[in-house]
């Protein structure tokens, strides 16, 4: 069976290959396209991080080999899990895609809201009196008490 070529699935033309870090272009990333900045971080920075921690007696000298090693092992990984996702998205047909993007857009419009919450009633007139005075007209005499000065009810002598 045979497959694309290496540079099918490139992001970056033939040509300009060799304009790559060298960082890039020893892990034979396809996908992912770092840049020199990246590129410095990910194995110098790996290196200057192992040295400290040597250093500082947290890991033994071995770190310095293996964690750059380690770093650049993720790196190879994450461009292989993106060649697989970028493959697996070129198989999809296009009315799928297009069926998808219908989907995911977004919809702009008014909502119903509803003005009552659920249990509540609301009334159609306005009452003539307000609520306490209608409370008291169904209270007994007896239960009424005049207010002391301090608003709360007197006691009866």
């Amino acid at each position: 069976m045979t497959g694309p070529t290496r540079t099918a699935w490139s992001t970056v033309p033939g040509e300009d290959e060799r304009y790559r870090p060298l960082y890039a272009r020893a892990l034979g990333l396809r996908v992912v396209n770092p840049g020199g900045v990246l590129c410095f971080l990910f194995f110098e920075g790996a290196v200057a991080l192992a040295v400290l921690l040597a250093l500082a007696e947290l890991v033994s000298w071995w770190a310095v080999v293996v964690l750059p090693a380690a770093v650049a092992l993720m790196v190879k990984l994450n461009d292989m899990v993106a060649e697989r996702v970028v493959r697996s998205a070129a198989l999809v047909p296009e009315q799928e895609r297009d069926r998808f993007r219908r989907q995911m857009e977004p919809v702009v419009g008014r909502a119903r809201v509803p003005r009552t919450l659920p249990g509540m009633v609301v009334a159609t007139e306005p009452s003539r009196a307000p609520v306490w005075q209608r409370q008291q007209a169904h209270w007994s005499p007896e239960l009424r008490r005049p207010a002391g000065p301090d608003g709360h009810p007197a006691d009866r002598p």
